[in-house]
């Protein structure tokens, strides 16, 4: 369907793009990955026609339907969103008109037998097809259900688009992309402004897709849930691999070790066999010997190993100073703005040492949320309390609008460095992957990964015992969140976390405060049983929202035992609700248990790097956790029993 040949991408002296080929076939399923800057999105502005090769060429038939969403758009104003993404029908609309037209020549002719005659029947047929195909649901239809799917509200359909944030705008036109019906879908980190609800559903909508998708994405279960075929770009370089993208990073280390071990033999015969001619090259008794091996050195197939490349983020936050017990506290809290309440009667608490995320659809109220611990925003009623000693480090989600765009990478730390830190700015945006010339670029010109790797590099310069981050991996390739999420599980001190990455979050966090319907929720655990929680909750109210009205005259046996079927199934839910949350308590209790047997052991007989007066805090602290989590134990027991 599409084949790119000999492409070759050159900027001044540098090649990014060396001389590349593959093909992208129907239905084909495909994960672009590779670092920042590796050319990823070129590659799709070349298959677009967007940018043209230095040499080489893109082949692909002149009638394929192309649906391309790039990581940055134009959003446009001034219509509901309903009536934005109708838009994309015009052509139907058009085509409809089409046909009155040709109905009306066909009524008013007699020329049956002629060609122009059988040309506008044919037209008609034609039309007439394209019609029953595209429009089997009305296009009314078909836009809510997409739009519902990306996370809107039907009394959002008809706010302008203006009023909306840019990562909902995104929402917009990726539902005008999927309802344009592409031959192709070229998406380039679709995932980054799509709440975990939205990215599920997004991935039902991809795994039924019949055309092909050529994917960029930085979200590693996203790639493995979507696509069959991974294709990386390193070095300039295509490599292809058959394969999602967990089997895809198994099969390259694999290869890289035979490649190694096979190479590794072979430079030993190599060697052994330069010995050998070395010593013997001046005995006539041994020159035919010496002859052949020359020349079988000469002909010998020589193994390479694949280039990588090995530069890594590499990130330790400094220990964290230590804070009171209560990072931050908000009771009764109820935010928003002049025209808009966000969330209302919100009880938050956030201890020290806790990783929290803070999670849900966008514009419900999590980066608000982070104003109001940051003392940007204060509360509409409640109170919003942050502990005693507490030092936040803040990272805002938009880079962009923080970051001044005339500085360079080097002067954006040393224009706020104190102290001994400022003789090693440069170790330390090494370690961030700025290196040589690139800390003398402008921010105007850096990448969005490269603008999140300097953000990051900011919040290095002073030991914070508190981490604020707001989408820290939005434009991170996979290998550099790897290691933030590495450097975030070491660290010492609390963190608060908005993302919408399920990988990122999973083993990062132990508690997550989901914002929902100008609700905060509370949930003990990770993400992954939320998830688990939350679908069975979403498709109970599927079910309640699309029930089926009994037509006149059905059987009402059938429809009670309907009801009855719904009420039993409803119970059931609730009873593994219960179950699952005595399955946690008992979890808890049981590690608790343990943990105060040990402080126990220890301050019966304390050494001398023993804290003791720390292990009774905690020994206390923990106490009143096991007795609150007994006594909800007894209460889920009693709910199960009844």
């Amino acid at each position: 369907m599409i084949a790119i040949n000999n492409v070759t991408v050159s900027y001044g002296g540098f090649t990014l793009l060396d001389n590349i080929d593959f093909h992208i076939s129907e239905a084909d399923k495909v994960g672009l990955v590779g670092k920042n800057g590796a050319g990823k999105s070129t590659l799709m502005k070349l298959i677009i026609g967007e940018q043209s090769p230095t040499s080489g060429h893109i082949e692909m038939p002149s009638d394929l339907e192309i649906g391309y969403l790039p990581q940055i758009m134009e959003h446009h104003r001034g219509r509901s969103v309903i009536d934005e993404v109708m838009t994309v029908f015009d052509h139907l609309h058009e085509m409809e008109r089409e046909l009155d037209r040709i109905n009306l020549q066909l009524a008013e002719r007699t020329d049956y037998e002629s060609a122009d005659y059988a040309k506008l029947i044919n037209r008609l047929n034609e039309i007439n097809d394209r019609l029953a195909l595209e429009t089997g649901e009305s296009p009314r239809v078909q836009a809510e259900k997409t739009l519902f799917g990306l996370g809107f509200k039907e009394d959002e359909l008809e706010r302008k688009t203006e009023t909306f944030s840019q990562g909902w705008n995104m929402r917009i036109e990726l539902a005008k992309v999927l309802l344009s019906r592409p031959d192709i879908l070229l998406l380039d980190e679709p995932t980054n402004h799509l709440d975990i609800e939205s990215i599920e559903w997004f991935e039902d909508y991809l795994k039924s897709f019949r055309g092909a998708v050529l994917l960029v994405s930085h979200d590693r279960k996203f790639l493995d849930n979507v696509t069959t075929r991974t294709v990386e770009i390193l070095l300039g370089h295509i490599h292809d691999y058959k394969v999602p993208y967990s089997q895809y990073v198994t099969l390259r280390a694999e290869r890289i070790a035979q490649q190694t071990a096979a190479y590794e033999n072979q430079q030993r015969m190599i060697e052994k066999t330069e010995d050998f001619i070395n010593k013997f090259r001046y005995k006539p008794t041994k020159s035919n010997q010496v002859q052949s091996r020359i020349k079988a050195l000469e002909r010998l197939d020589r193994i390479e190993i694949d280039e990588t490349d090995d530069a890594k983020l590499n990130l330790r936050f400094p220990p964290a100073q230590r804070s009171g017990d209560v990072v931050f506290k908000g009771t009764d809290l109820t935010v928003g703005y002049p025209q808009k309440i966000v969330f209302r009667d919100a009880e938050i608490e956030i201890k020290r040492g806790e990783k929290v995320a803070l999670i849900g659809r966008n514009g419900e109220g999590k980066t608000t949320l982070m104003r109001v611990i940051m003392g940007e925003l204060d509360p509409i009623s409640g109170e919003a309390k942050v502990g005693h000693n507490v030092h936040i480090g803040y990272y805002a989600q938009n880079q962009e609008d923080v970051l001044d765009k005339n500085e360079t990478v080097f002067g954006t730390l040393d224009r706020i460095a104190v102290g001994e830190i400022r003789t090693r700015l440069r170790d330390l945006l090494g370690a961030f992957l700025f290196k040589g010339e690139d800390i003398d670029k402008k921010v105007s010109v850096l990448s969005g990964g490269e603008r999140s790797r300097l953000g990051m590099a900011k919040l290095m310069l002073s030991p914070y015992n508190v981490l604020a981050l707001d989408e820290p991996t939005n434009h991170m390739d996979i290998r550099s969140k790897d290691r933030l999420k590495q450097a975030l599980q070491a660290f010492d001190g609390t963190l608060i976390v908005v993302s919408h990455d399920r990988d990122f979050l999973d083993g990062l966090v132990d508690k997550l405060y989901e914002f929902r319907d100008g609700k905060v929720k509370e949930h003990l655990g990770g993400v992954t049983e939320f998830l688990e929680r939350r679908k069975l909750e979403s498709l109970q109210e599927l079910e309640r929202k699309f029930s089926p009205v009994p037509e006149k005259g059905q059987d009402e046996r059938k429809v009670q035992a309907q009801d009855n079927f719904q009420a039993r199934k409803a119970a059931s839910k609730e009873v593994r609700k219960i179950q699952n949350r005595i399955d946690y308590l008992e979890k808890e209790i049981g590690k608790l248990e343990k943990r105060q047997a040990s402080i126990e052991k220890i301050l019966a007989a304390p050494g001398k790097e023993d804290d003791v007066m720390e292990l009774t805090r905690e020994y206390l602290e923990n106490k009143r956790s096991l007795d609150a989590f007994t006594e909800e134990w007894g209460t889920q027991m009693e709910k199960l029993e009844n």
